[in-house]
This record gives structure tokens, sequence and C-alpha cells, in this order.
């Protein structure tokens, strides 16, 4: 499945719930789903709760269903919750990291910086958004790149806080992973066991 290009707003209002990763507009002032029948009663099946969950993931973070589906299968390969190892997974991608640490507004901003070779880890130029960040190394803008006009007022005016698992310097655009991201730094309202509940028997 390709990765959704279309207004963002609405998929955030469509699922009920704010996605900061997705888009920084809020779906508080129109609370229902889009179209002519979206202030109807919606019915829930225990099958649409279960893809709701698992479409906020895929949508906030930006990525495809194969995508997905590949990091909740190694998530179920580890020995901890593996709900709670996917969120990890995905906080660790490096497009999330740029994001996270102010440097962008948006994760598909941030995506956009990765892939035009403008973020640097522990001193290389890295162009993989997927590239996971292990804690100790460092995320840095390149020199060349410092004055674009999306880091500067990202920095100035971030999406959201500084998560406890990054450390940040505004004066030299550099982070830094401290640690493994916990259930806590996830931003996105999410059942995280209803996500395991779509995917374990299609798997």
């Amino acid at each position: 499945m390709a990765r959704y290009r279309g207004p963002r707003l609405r998929i955030a209002r469509r699922l009920g719930t704010d996605l900061p990763g997705l888009t920084r507009k809020i779906a508080d002032r129109r609370p229902y789903p889009p179209g002519q029948h979206g202030k109807g009663r919606q019915r829930f099946s225990e099958f649409k709760k279960q893809l709701y969950e698992k479409q906020k993931l895929r949508y906030n973070y930006g990525i495809g269903e194969r995508q997905l589906r590949n990091l909740f299968s190694e998530a179920q390969a580890s020995r901890d919750a593996a709900g709670k190892v996917l969120l990890r997974l995905l906080e660790q991608r490096l497009d999330n990291v740029v994001f996270r640490l102010g440097l962008a507004p948006t994760i598909p901003a941030a995506r956009q910086l990765v892939v035009h070779r403008h973020i640097m880890v522990d001193g290389k130029r890295v162009d993989r958004p997927s590239y996971r960040v292990r804690p100790g190394q460092e995320i840095t803008v390149r020199p060349k790149s410092r004055d674009l006009a999306i880091i500067q007022e990202s920095v100035e005016a971030p999406t959201l806080r500084l998560p406890g698992y990054l450390s940040f310097d505004a004066k030299t655009l550099t982070g830094r992973m401290e640690s493994v991201p916990s259930r806590e730094d996830v931003p996105v309202q999410v059942q995280e066991n209803l996500v395991v509940e779509y995917y374990s028997p299609r798997l």
C-alpha cells in the first residue's frame, strides 16, 4: 500500500484522534468523521476497533502496511510485550527522531530532510528514514543545511515537547538518544493491544 498523500486532517478526523506526526492541525474543531454522514452514530465492531488502532500507527509514522507488518513480526519475536516493542521500534526510526528533536514540523517533513541528506548520524550522512537510531548515537544537521528555514522555524516552535529519551542542543542543532523510548514517550493515543490482536491471526 502506497504512502498516504491526501488531506491529512481528514485522516485525523476519521480516526478520531490527533496525529502529531502527520499534521499540526487538530481534529478538535470538528470532532467527527468527514463526509455527509460523519455526524451520525458510528458502529464499531471488534475488527473495526483493531483496524483503527493499527491505522493510527501507520498514518502517524507515515509507513506502509508491509513495513508495519514487518516491524510487528520483529516485535512479536521479542521476549517483551509485542505492542510495546512495536511502539519502541517506530519511535526509533530516524525520521521520527528528527521530528521529535524539533528539527521538522511533521514526520513527512523530517523524512524529506533525511532523504535529501541534510541529517547526519554520528558524523555520517544517512538518507534512509527507516534507519534505526540506537542509544548513544548523535543526530545533527549537516553544517551547510543549518540555515534552512524549515529547520529554524521548527526549532523555534516545535510541535511536541522533547521526549525523555532524547537530549537536544539548539545552538549546535545536535540531538542524542539517551535511552530506548518508553511507552510514555509515544505521543499518539493508541491501544497497542488491539494492534496485536489485529496482526496476530494474520501472520
